[in-house]
């Protein structure tokens, strides 16, 4: 009972009609929810109906049961779909044949289960067989059914069916499954039910509505299996989301030459060009175009010519039905006012519309068909915005091949997922973990990739397929990955038992370099040169947008002038975090700061940080020059002085002769600064406090550095960042120090210097006490990477291993270390801005952690009223993004515009 009502656990669609619509994503999955509103929009949609995803949530609390009142629904649902067809389900004469198939509100694209033909049995397939005149049909359809069947419901693998029908081609010497006639698929047929009953003890089951709760459980079950779980962790999709089950009636593709199935896009997903783009057969069933069993033919005459492609395009074979769809990809895209993925059957030449979604597209794709939208007038700039993952943008900020250098080509397929990427050659997805896990980076290369292979994919640089289109499993998942993808690669052999490709009449072992264009389809032999990406065009433009709309600051964490100027290239404004001890690494560095670790007294110490102080000012003047008038928050020495001494007896031997003293020293003083737990330990401000005179030379060297900026007539705002604080008189203590050099400088240069001193809140108890040390601070920035380690009492550097076992049970949604954790980490960064906000209102609040770049963290820091977040280079854009996303999607105002 739901609110004294019967909970609803099923929505039918069809004959023009539906229960759901497209805003019904979370209780119908995205599947269920885009057929209703197809069906509502009086587009030729079978009728079905769709199981909700609560179903799923009980199925899988309750040990794999149903509601009560489960199945009477399901069986006047399924009466629904006979009186629209005019077909019976399990009806030997004219049988109701139905497709069930997964849908969860996030595409998770090859991940789950799905069956087709079900509803056929020994009597049923003669049925089929004399209604469509064609008994090599029905028992297509029988043969495929029961290897779907087999395979998903009965636990059958797919490879033991594949093996009986090589069998059967290679007895007849046939090469193509077309080639079979009704006698040698009835022959399969049988040899598949034998088998069956091997395998599994039990013959195949014939009572239809058998078929269909087996159907129903293994989809649903579906939602737990380990490519699923893998899928959901690697996408931060929340197992509690659960999945919804789509049963709908059969149309079929495989019943002769005026049949078809397909899969287009309303755009082209790789480049994003305003061009119909897609696949398809001629009789064949939806599972042929994925599978990349067969070679698929172009949608269109432009696709054929762009490809070199040699079978006919649909435009060209079934025009009629090709202008039937380009009507359809019209109006689902201006419905929508996003690019859809559509898939589509042709049955005795009438147009069915299978399924539509958002489509996955490649970074560039995306912003290319957020800008045309704008400039068609068919989208806002706030919902072009909104189009871009933030995420993806990832794909864009990464070099790329080099136009210029030198290609040894010895294979071209096609271009599937942009980018490109080098590795050692691997030939499975095992391999490819093993080997990454050795440190090395890997090109996946397969005849063809499917939904078990997601670990392995994951992990590689880029993956290379012999066979397959642009929408198979590997091109689909590698463009959602972000992973340089080529498939189809014809030419190509590959040999798993030998362990390598033959490729243009060379042989390229496993362990091989091999380099992979997605942006072409090129296959080259050898590593190939880099080029930085340029930031123009239609980036710039949502770039553009986006600044417009945020109200959330951008900075970077940056310590040396690359770093800055990719920062500043890629709009950052500021530096939200410089770690100074980075700096000190360098050979003619190391060896001062050594001797100044290595000094039994203050002069000594004091004699050696004289001389790191010419390197500190250049440092921070090379800083200041780049990010001239702009914010750059320097954070003073923070790490334990043990990671600057020597571990081997041969390093603490130089040491000790560069610093004038003997080896039992060095050995002496490392023993001295060891520590059980140096994260916790002598570090962060308990070194100032310690040794002043380290900070004190870090503030001389930015304020030397900014009064030369100041004699230049160039501004600076330098932000002195002091760690580890746990309590006011810490800062007090720290800030005085500061403040006396600002001084110092200030008199002896005879200019007035502008800088703010604050701190890192990195530990709970200075979150608590932010209101007392606001009284000093003037900006707080809060260090994520250590408050999570210490809220949680989790080691960033051990964590990983039972991090991933905590999020496949469900412990935790995401590694905390990746998105921030809301209700603790989160939680405290709250009080402290609330409790700082109180002292001092006008308070500069910031985040410097891994989280900066994060777009669901950056979304919160939005929520929370924070003055900016802080993230590496590279990540700045998306950090820009994700802001302004932020921005629309808090603001009502906005989200009514766009409505």
């Amino acid at each position: 009972m739901k609110d004294g009502t019967m909970t609803k656990w099923i929505y039918t669609f069809g004959d023009g009609n539906a229960e759901g619509s497209a805003e019904m994503r979370e209780l119908l999955g995205g599947k269920g929810a885009n057929l209703a509103e197809m069906a509502g929009l009086g587009l030729p949609v079978p009728p079905g109906f769709t199981i909700t995803t609560g179903v799923c949530t009980h199925f899988t609390d309750n040990n794999d049961t149903y509601p009560d009142d489960l199945d009477a629904d399901v069986d006047a649902a399924m009466a629904h779909i006979e009186g629209i067809m005019g077909a019976k389900f399990g009806d030997a004469e004219n049988p109701l044949l139905v497709s069930v198939r997964s849908g969860a509100r996030a595409s998770m694209p090859g991940m789950m289960d799905t069956v087709l033909n079900l509803g056929l049995n020994s009597e049923t397939v003669e049925g089929l067989a004399a209604r469509a005149d064609d008994a090599r049909f029905a028992y297509d359809s029988y043969r495929r059914f029961i290897q779907m069947y087999g395979d998903v419901v009965l636990g059958v693998e797919h490879h033991m069916f594949e093996d009986i029908l090589e069998d059967a081609k290679d007895d007849h010497g046939y090469n193509l499954d077309t080639d079979l006639s009704a006698d040698d698929w009835r022959d399969v047929t049988d040899k598949y039910l034998d088998m069956v009953v091997e395998e599994t003890g039990n013959p195949f089951p014939q009572d239809p509505r058998e078929q269909l709760w087996g159907a129903i459980g293994a989809v649903f079950g579906s939602w737990m299996n380990n490519r699923a779980i893998t899928y959901r962790r690697l996408h931060a999709i929340p197992a509690d989301w659960g999945t919804a089950v789509s049963v709908q009636a059969m149309v079929f593709g495989n019943m002769g030459e005026d049949c078809a199935t397909g899969v287009c896009f309303t755009r082209n997903p790789s480049t994003g060009d305003n061009q119909f783009y897609g696949e398809f057969l001629i009789n064949a069933q939806g599972e042929d175009v994925v599978a990349g069993i067969r070679t698929p033919q172009p949608l269109t005459e432009a696709e054929k010519a762009a490809t070199g492609a040699t079978l006919p395009s649909m435009e060209d074979a079934m025009p009629t039905l090709y202008a039937d769809l380009a009507a359809v990809r019209e109006k689902l895209e201006r419905h929508y006012k996003d690019m859809q993925d559509m898939e589509f059957t042709v049955q005795q030449s009438k147009l069915w519309m299978l399924q539509t979604r958002s489509g996955k597209r490649a970074a560039k794709a995306a912003l290319k068909i957020a800008v045309d939208m704008v400039d068609e007038g068919l989208v806002s700039r706030e919902e072009a915005i909104m189009m871009v993952d933030a995420q993806q943008l990832d794909q864009l900020l990464h070099p790329t091949l080099d136009l210029d250098a030198e290609r040894h080509i010895v294979g071209r397929g096609l271009p599937s997922s942009p980018g490109a990427a080098s590795g050692r050659i691997v030939f499975s997805a095992e391999d490819a973990e093993a080997w990454v896990g050795r440190g090395e980076k890997v090109i996946l290369v397969r005849t063809e990739t499917s939904p078990e292979d997601i670990n392995g994919m994951h992990v590689s640089e880029g993956i290379l397929t012999t066979r397959g289109g642009m929408t198979s499993h590997a091109a689909v998942v590698a463009r959602g990955m972000g992973i340089p993808c080529v498939s189809g690669a014809g030419d190509l052999r590959v040999d798993y038992e030998n362990k390598h490709i033959m490729a243009l009449g060379e042989t390229l072992a496993e362990g091989e370099i091999l380099t992979i264009d997605g942006s072409t389809g090129e296959v080259i032999r050898g590593e190939v040169a880099t080029i930085q990406p340029e930031m123009t065009g239609d980036f710039g433009r949502i770039m553009e947008w986006v600044d417009g709309v945020r109200t959330l600051g951008i900075r970077a964490n940056a310590e040396t002038p690359l770093d800055a100027e990719t920062a500043r290239k890629f709009g950052a404004e500021g530096i939200g975090l410089s770690r100074t001890e980075h700096m000190f690494f360098e050979p003619a560095r190391i060896v001062h700061m050594r001797q100044m670790i290595l000094a039994t007294t203050e002069t000594v110490r004091r004699e050696a940080l004289d001389k790191l102080l010419p390197y500190q000012r250049q440092d921070f003047l090379d800083l200041f020059r780049i990010m001239e008038g702009l914010p750059v928050t320097i954070r003073l020495l923070d790490p334990p002085l043990n990671e600057f001494l020597p571990h081997t007896l041969e390093e603490m031997e130089e040491v000790a002769k560069a610093a004038g003293a003997d080896v039992a020293q060095v050995k002496a003083r490392k023993l001295d600064l060891d520590e059980a737990n140096p994260m916790l330990g002598h570090r962060g401000c308990r070194l100032g406090i310690t040794y002043p005179e380290i900070y004190a030379m870090q503030a001389r060297a930015i304020f030397e550095a900014a009064a030369i900026m100041a004699k230049d007539g160039k501004s600076v705002e330098p932000e002195v960042m002091i760690p580890l604080i746990v309590d006011k008189p810490e800062l007090d203590m720290l800030k005085a120090v500061v403040v006396q050099v600002a001084g110092e400088v200030e008199a002896s240069e005879g200019i007035k210097l502008s800088y703010l001193v604050g701190t890192m809140i990195e530990l709970p108890r200075a979150c608590l006490k932010a209101d007392a040390i606001a009284e000093t601070a003037e900006f707080f920035s809060f260090g994520t990477n250590d408050l999570t380690q210490t809220v949680f009492g989790f080691s960033r550097d051990d964590a990983a291993p039972f991090l991933e076992v905590y999020q496949s049970k469900g412990v935790l949604p995401v590694d905390p270390f990746m998105t921030i954790d809301v209700d603790g980490v989160g939680e405290l960064v709250k009080i402290g801005c609330e409790r700082g906000r109180k002292v001092r209102p006008d308070i500069k609040l910031g985040i410097c952690g891994e989280h900066g770049g994060d777009p669901a963290s950056v979304r919160f820091c939005h929520e929370i009223g924070l003055t900016y977040v802080s993230c590496s280079p590279y990540r700045v854009p998306i950090a820009r993004l994700a802001a302004a996303q932020a921005a629309i999607e808090t603001d009502p105002d906005r989200q009514a515009e766009n409505r």
